[in-house]
């Protein structure tokens, strides 16, 4: 008996002793490790704005428009800059670049000039949108504009019916440009169908009203009859309506502006006999383009996103008149 107790207990130990082995060790203490590194932020898009200083009304309406398209987008890094002249824009345009920036929406001062450093710029990468005044070369991703060959078409054929497709007509013309070129090549093509309209002088204006007021002081006086003026542009309508009434003779013509800006539209509005129509062109369309360029680059997939996008983008114009003009009048807006 006392041998059969003694082997089970014997047995029982060594069984113990198994189950002890085959037990695992108790993990030893972990070395501490070391801090992680802190998430790096990704880098803010970079994009910058570059367009003409508000020298008329117009290019006030496009800072105006540029600023409220930019505040809508914090999350990148806005640079934006306003140029009188060729030369601060071009500055202005290679100082973005330097500081890298991955995108360019500009609305140049004049097309000349401001190709060469657009072509540096799309050599370097940069994705460009180009507003209104177009360069010269393809150098630009994206080229959104008013339509500015219906614009010299529709204002052309309004002048004719007007005039009767007989009389005196004088032109004024704005800042050397494809916008300027486009609206002026179009309108003469309409007025060649009326060989009864005598164009007396074309004559920059440059698109300021106290150019247009020393232009149309010099027409009145070397011209005794005029009917009317194709001052194609609001601030030029100005200028030139001021130059007629101080010469007394605003029974004699009437003038065709163009753009939309509220004062003048009002005009059309009230029947004013000196403003019988205008034309759209809106300083909206930099808003347009600040929108295009981020939505292209925001999500860091420019190459995808662009196979789908349009090269060109043409935004219509539409006739101005009495009728209609409640409908295109903003008395709160900057133009």
């Amino acid at each position: 008996m006392l041998k059969l107790l003694s082997a089970s207990i014997c047995a029982l130990a060594a069984a113990s002793v198994l189950l002890l082995s085959a037990a695992p060790l108790p993990a030893a203490p972990a070395a501490p490790s070391a801090p992680a590194e802190e998430a790096q932020p990704a880098r803010k898009l970079r994009i910058g704005v570059s367009v003409p200083a508000a020298d008329h009304g117009w290019t006030a309406g496009i800072g105006w428009w540029a600023r409220r398209a930019m505040a809508l987008y914090p999350e990148a890094d806005w640079t934006f800059t306003t140029a009188h002249n060729p030369e601060k824009q071009i500055a202005d345009i290679e100082d973005m670049m330097l500081k890298g920036v991955d995108g360019l929406v500009i609305l140049a001062t004049e097309s000349a000039p401001l190709t060469p450093v657009a072509r540096k710029a799309h050599e370097a990468g940069i994705f460009i949108v180009n507003v209104d005044r177009g360069f010269l070369e393809p150098v630009a991703d994206i080229f959104l504009e008013g339509d500015n060959k219906a614009f010299g078409r529709k204002s052309a054929e309004f002048i004719a019916e007007k005039m009767g497709g007989k009389g005196n007509l004088v032109i004024l013309t704005g800042i050397p440009c494809t916008v300027d070129s486009d609206r002026v090549n179009a309108a003469l093509e309409v007025f060649r169908r009326y060989p009864d309209i005598r164009i007396l002088a074309q004559q920059p204006a440059m698109w300021s009203r106290q150019k247009a007021l020393e232009v149309m002081e010099n027409m009145l006086t070397r011209f005794p009859r005029i009917d009317a003026v194709w001052a194609a542009d609001d601030d030029m309508a100005l200028g030139v309506i001021q130059a007629i009434r101080e010469s007394g003779r605003q029974r004699e013509m009437w003038v065709f502006p163009g753009a939309g800006m509220k004062e003048v539209v009002k005009m059309v509005m009230d029947r004013d006999p000196m403003i019988p129509a205008n034309i759209t062109y809106s300083p909206s369309m930099i808003a347009a383009g600040i929108h295009t360029a981020y939505s292209v680059l925001r999500d860091g997939k420019r190459k995808q996103v662009m196979e789908f996008m349009p090269r060109h983008i043409l935004i219509d114009v539409e006739l101005i008149t009495p009728e209609n003009a409640k409908d295109y009048y903003f008395p709160d807006a900057v133009y």
